[in-house]
């Protein structure tokens, strides 16, 4: 696996951006979702909440496979 400029192998690099991203996301979603209900739009403050509940998963799962790769030690230098 290539390390870059970051001392972190491709794969480990991805994983922390769909993570941090997933993580802003949901962070964000939660003013989208009483947006939508200040404006008397439960329909769209549901649909904000699920795809905010999706991030949540997609970000637990980046976190799983995380832990893995530093278990395994082929995350790169920087993590081990």
């Amino acid at each position: 696996m290539a390390t870059g400029e970051t001392g972190f192998d491709d794969v480990t690099y991805d994983l922390i951006s769909v993570q941090y991203h997933a993580l802003k996301a949901g962070h964000d979603y939660g003013q989208y979702v009483r947006d939508a209900g200040n404006a008397g739009r439960q329909d769209i403050a549901d649909f904000f909440e699920q795809i905010m509940k999706e991030d949540s998963a997609r970000a637990r799962q980046c976190h799983e496979f995380l832990k893995e790769l530093s278990v395994s030690g082929s995350a790169g230098p920087a993590v081990s």
